[in-house]
């Protein structure tokens, strides 16, 4: 959507079958569409740590930018004040935040490559690498063991994985494809 205001609209309007919890304006504005603890039409189809329905465990929360340019730093401001008032209430460890695009690799892009999750996590908001404790060299094993659904397309999975952890990286698998998702 062009605008937080025209989102909300669709949010809220029954045909189109998709809510979300809150909206952050660019601005910074937070609105809050469905209450925290009632399911929201949010994510659609995703899987996360073999876990389907998604949007009957998580709470979420869409943010006005079309991934085309950085998020705004009041978004941002408002998306860790909400976010760590969420993670307190339900006692989400900073590794239950995640985007879009990782519970479902191929369908979804979103937040995008020019989201801050290292903001995030060096602030304890969001996962700073992928769970340790893997020793498996092959991508999808290592994938999997951080909790992205690899019955997707190999090319899907690997724009997912680069969309969270390895923005810069472009053209065919490479070795830091493997280390951003190794202990």
């Amino acid at each position: 959507m062009k605008t937080a205001r025209a989102a909300i609209e669709r949010l809220c309007d029954p045909a189109f079958e998709v809510s979300a919890h809150y909206v952050i304006a660019n601005a910074g504005g937070v609105t809050q569409l469905v209450p925290e603890e009632m399911r929201a039409w949010h994510a659609g189809a995703g899987r996360w740590h073999g876990q389907d329905d998604i949007n009957s465990r998580s709470i979420g929360v869409e943010l006005d930018n079309a991934g085309t340019h950085p998020f705004s730093e009041p978004q941002m401001r408002a998306l860790e004040t909400l976010l760590s008032q969420i993670m307190k209430r339900w006692d989400i460890a900073p590794e239950g935040v995640i985007g879009h695009s990782d519970l479902a690799p191929g369908r979804k892009t979103d937040p995008g490559p020019r989201f801050d999750w290292a903001r995030l996590a060096m602030q304890g908001l969001a996962a700073e690498t992928p769970p340790k404790g893997c020793a498996a060299t092959e991508f999808a094993g290592l994938a999997a063991h951080a909790g992205y659904d690899t019955s997707v397309p190999v090319g899907d999975l690997l724009q997912a994985v680069r969309l969270r952890w390895n923005q810069s990286a472009t053209g065919p698998l490479c070795a830091k494809d493997h280390a951003v998702l190794q202990s």
